[in-house]
């Protein structure tokens, strides 16, 4: 899978001085290894008993629904507050600077279903134990984490500890 790196550019500098951004939109246009991404994941969760594939506001919408489709499952989205029209359940975490929240409609998932959460970085880990959080407290349950890059410098498999975590692409 590393040669699949060649297709996520490097942008230093980015959003601010001293950090190097991974930039999927050059991988996501070549269809060949877009189609890869999805086919790895197929190829690991098809037999997980995935009920739901979950994916983050913004870019885990990219994959999660495609990766839904691949397994006949359905799709959650997980939203920043106020974007969902219906009932919402609410998490809070911690960021280095304060605080942030992602809401889920409260029916999205039944009590059992096993969840798949999809997003495209691992970083600190913040948000996507957050989202784990989220799914067990509807009665959820987190059947795995998959990503498309780990950032393994940042530790964030750390905050995951003791659930099923895999990435792609390790940097």
């Amino acid at each position: 899978m590393d040669d699949l790196k060649q297709l996520i550019r490097e942008v230093p500098g980015f959003p601010k001085p001293g950090i190097l951004f991974y930039d999927i939109t050059t991988l996501l246009k070549n269809g060949p290894g877009f189609r890869r991404v999805i086919d790895q994941f197929h190829a690991r969760y098809r037999d997980a008993g995935v009920d739901v594939v979950v994916g983050i506001e913004a870019r885990g919408f990219i994959f999660a629904p495609t990766l839904a489709y691949a397994l006949g499952t359905g799709f959650v989205p997980v939203r920043k507050p106020k974007k969902l029209p219906a009932a919402c359940e609410r998490i809070e975490y911690a960021l280095e600077y304060g605080t942030d929240a992602l809401e889920m409609h409260t029916d999205a998932i039944a009590p059992g279903q096993r969840a798949l959460i999809l997003d495209d970085v691992l970083a600190t880990g913040g948000t996507a134990a957050a989202v784990a959080r989220l799914v067990e407290k509807t009665g959820g349950v987190v059947a795995g984490l998959g990503f498309v890059i780990e950032l393994d410098f940042l530790r964030g498999r750390d905050k995951l500890a003791g659930r099923d975590v895999y990435s792609l692409l390790h940097y």
